[in-house]
């Protein structure tokens, strides 16, 4: 049977939890629909996101609910949603538990919490935990090693998972449907807890938490992130959304390794129906530096550091064996099947692993250089083991910059010579040149360093321009736009006002641009052969990027007019997808996405530039110590 579509909510309902080991996704009306433990890129527990009905879930659902509201607590990853019924109202916390010390020791461990505010409201429980992306049914049963629990503590396991749930009201085991089910009238001032653990199958020990832990790992979880949160430097009339954005890229981060994933889903659709469905639950090397950069402006380095030493540990310090991409733990081998599931509202095929890890993307000696050098500048450092690794990185741009590659966007299709792949290699060499010249590292092979800068330059202005309209295109031998053109002043390849540039925005704008926000697409997928079947909707951090360029150019109402209508499509927890699709008023993929929250960060700081300079912001490469030395935000 067909999957009912109507059943799913909509991608934009949702809020993320996360530990920056685990994350989960909770919907408006209380319900775990997406939850993997232990690891980001763990087999989901909780998994209806992707099959409403074999996907499994966590749902506390107050009976005759009228309304939803809900709020983050202050600057934290816990949620708070306010439940009004006829017969009163109840209020639900969720968060996954922090503590000091977690990076090496998490807890692993979902708390729900939910306390009566006034009248009687009775809440139905169901939690039905279901293993390998649903899957596999797990063994539920009742642990007899936790009689201190007023409610009971029980034991999910099945192939290599295991869960531990704990609760303070009755819960009984439904054997057909292989879920726990409860019901509970909460009064004004009482509570009800749950926990969900990730165990090692093989060691469950079952005891569960007691409620009164619960609690105190609760207000131990805001402590935490009231201290993260503390660290930012952030200010002026965005400063609500910079704090949110920071907040996600760190519970995007995992802890142990400091990686960044690119969102803690895999295979929601670009496309509702579509093909354009992938799993992002990875750390790639673009999408890190980038967010790397915008935790600085908001005041937090210490995830900078994390992400650099994650390079040249999942790199093994060689140019050679560099990929675009790694699994958070520095896992190299991301193979890429389909499940069979029916997938978010029919969109299939659902995917776990990225065959991208494989491609070719030239662009990412780039990114990793101009990391580097805003660290150096930033910091002050570099130390000379990381001065070989960059070295090597830089001759390695300087052999391949003739070759074709998938791109920024990871096409499916055959390589091409794509502009902005050739600027990223020509910020390799231009970076790793002006580390020589200011420290004095090493200075063998300047000389051919400056040469072969010099000509990816002429190569880039000869094939890369559009001689009718005179901007930039998006490969060699092509009249196409791209949005990643807008990269280009960015990185210092051109001054924003560079009539080619300004002739650029004005076509992306044309072409690209999609009434009635002015929200871009990445490119037009029907005059693109890029592998794939059907189209996508706007892209939001590309949309961003014309923010920044607007400013850039003394554009500055023209930005700012944009960035408010961007702020208009987060949802109403100020989360983003990476996609907004204007017909349907919809965010659309993966979800929430780290890339986008980078953008919102720097074009909050692109526009507080703007302003500070009376309209006409100072024209820096992207992430240089100038943007670093101002006042944040």
């Amino acid at each position: 049977m067909a999957p009912d579509p109507s059943r799913y909510p909509p991608i934009g309902d949702y809020a993320l939890l996360a530990d920056c080991h685990s994350s989960a996704l909770v919907s408006r009306t209380a319900s775990v629909d997406w939850a993997c433990l232990r690891q980001f890129d763990a087999p989901s527990v909780f998994g209806r996101l992707l099959d409403w009905e074999q996907g499994g879930h966590f749902s506390l659902t107050p009976v005759g609910a009228d309304t939803f509201e809900r709020c983050y607590v202050g600057d934290s990853l816990v949620l708070c949603t306010t439940v009004t019924t006829a017969t009163g109202r109840v209020r639900i916390l969720d968060a996954f538990a922090m503590h000091s010390g977690g990076q090496k020791q998490p807890r692993n461990q979902l708390l729900r919490i939910v306390e009566g505010v006034d009248g009687d409201v009775e809440i139905d429980v169901c939690i039905q935990p279901r293993f390998d992306y649903g899957e596999l049914r797990p063994w539920l049963r009742r642990s007899h090693d936790a009689p201190e629990h007023p409610g009971g503590a029980f034991t999910a396991v099945g192939g290599d998972s295991a869960l531990v749930v704990s609760a303070d009201v009755r819960l009984d085991v439904d054997v057909e449907n292989v879920s726990l089910r409860g019901r509970r009238s909460l009064a004004a001032g009482e509570r009800m807890r749950f926990s969900v653990s990730a165990e090692v199958p093989h060691d469950v020990q079952g005891r569960g938490t007691p409620p009164e832990t619960i609690d105190e790992r609760m207000n131990e979880t805001l402590a935490w992130w009231s201290r993260w949160s503390r660290k930012s430097t952030v200010g002026g009339p965005y400063e609500a959304q910079v704090r949110r954005s920071a907040i996600v890229l760190k519970g995007l981060t995992c802890a142990p390794t400091g990686a960044m994933i690119a969102a803690p889903t895999t295979s929601l659709p670009e496309e509702l129906g579509g093909e354009r469905n992938w799993d992002y639950r990875y750390s790639w090397i673009r999408d890190s530096t980038l967010a790397m950069a915008a935790l600085c402006l908001a005041g937090h380095a210490e995830v900078a550091r994390g992400f650099r030493d994650f390079l040249m540990r999942s790199a093994a310090g060689t140019a050679e064996d560099l990929q675009i991409m790694y699994g958070a733990y520095g896992r190299r081998h991301l193979p890429e099947f389909t499940l069979d599931l029916d997938g978010y509202r029919g969109s299939r095929p659902v995917r776990v692993g990225n065959g991208a890890a494989t491609q070719r993307q030239l662009d990412v000696y780039g990114h990793i250089l101009d990391a580097a050098h805003l660290w150096r500048k930033s910091y002050h450092e570099i130390a000379p083991e990381e001065w070989r690794f960059l070295r090597h990185l830089v001759q390695e741009a300087a052999l391949v910059w003739e070759r074709p590659d998938h791109g920024l966007w990871e096409i499916r299709g055959e390589p091409r010579q794509f502009v902005q792949s050739k600027v990223m290699l020509w910020v390799a060499l231009d970076r790793g040149i002006t580390t020589v010249e200011e420290t004095g590292l090493d200075d063998t092979d300047i000389d051919h360093w400056r040469e072969v800068r010099a000509a990816i330059r002429r190569s880039v202005e000869t094939n890369g321009v559009d001689p009718e309209r005179g901007c930039f295109v998006q490969a060699y031998g092509s009249t196409e736009l791209d949005a990643a053109l807008l990269l280009l002043p960015m990185v210092g390849f051109v001054p924003a006002n560079d009539p080619r540039m300004v002739a650029t925005v004005e076509a992306i704008q044309a072409d690209l641009a999609v009434p009635p926000r002015g929200f871009i697409r990445r490119y037009r997928p029907a005059n693109y052969e890029d592998g794939l079947r059907g189209g996508e909707a706007t892209f939001l951090m590309c949309s961003f990027w014309l923010v920044d360029i607007l400013a850039m150019q003394g554009r500055r109402a023209e930005a700012e007019q944009l960035f408010v209508a961007l702020l208009g499509v987060a949802n109403d927890v100020g989360l983003y997808a990476e996609e907004y699709d204007p017909a349907s008023d919809q965010l659309l993929g993966n979800f929430p996405q780290a890339f986008t929250h980078m953008a919102l960060i720097n074009s909050a700081h692109q526009l507080a530039c703007a302003q500070r300079a009376g309209d006409s912001c100072r024209e820096t490469p992207w992430g240089t110590v100038e943007r670093m030395s101002e006042p944040a935000i």
